[in-house]
C-alpha cells in the first residue's frame, strides 16, 4: 500500500492506496497518530482507492478515531467506496465515523 499525505491549511489529508490489510495497517496507524500532531489533529481520511479493508484495517481506523477523539480530535472519512460503506454498515461502525462524498467536503466541515 501506498500512503500520500497532502496539506489544505490546517488539515491533513491522507489517502492510503491499495486494500487496508493487516500487511499494512499499522504502518497507516502509525502515520495518521504522527501527523495529528503536525495538523492541529484535523485529519481526512481519502479512501477512494481502498478497494478492500479487513478486519485489522477496521481495527486502526477505530483505534485511530477513538485515539484522536479522546484528545479532543477528529479523524473524518472521504469518499467511502461501496464495498468500505457496506462494510461499515454490517459491523454497526458507520456510526462510528463522520464521513463526506469527497476530501473538500471533508476539510470544508473543520471549518
Amino acid at each position: 500500500m501506498e500512503i500520500e499525505e497532502h496539506n489544505y491549511g490546517a488539515v491533513a489529508v491522507i489517502k492510503p492506496i491499495g486494500a487496508l490489510t493487516v500487511a499494512d495497517a499499522d504502518s497507516l496507524k502509525a502515520q495518521m497518530l504522527d501527523v495529528r500532531t503536525k495538523s492541529l489533529g484535523r485529519i481526512v481520511l481519502d479512501v477512494t482507492a481502498v478497494p478492500f479493508v479487513d478486519s485489522r484495517g477496521l481495527e486502526v481506523l477505530v483505534e485511530v478515531a477513538r485515539e484522536m477523539t479522546r484528545t479532543g480530535q477528529t479523524l473524518k472519512l472521504a469518499g467511502l467506496t461501496e464495498v468500505l460503506d457496506e462494510v461499515l454498515k454490517l459491523t454497526g461502525l458507520n456510526s462510528s465515523f463522520e464521513y463526506f462524498e469527497d476530501v473538500n467536503a471533508a476539510v470544508r466541515s473543520f471549518l
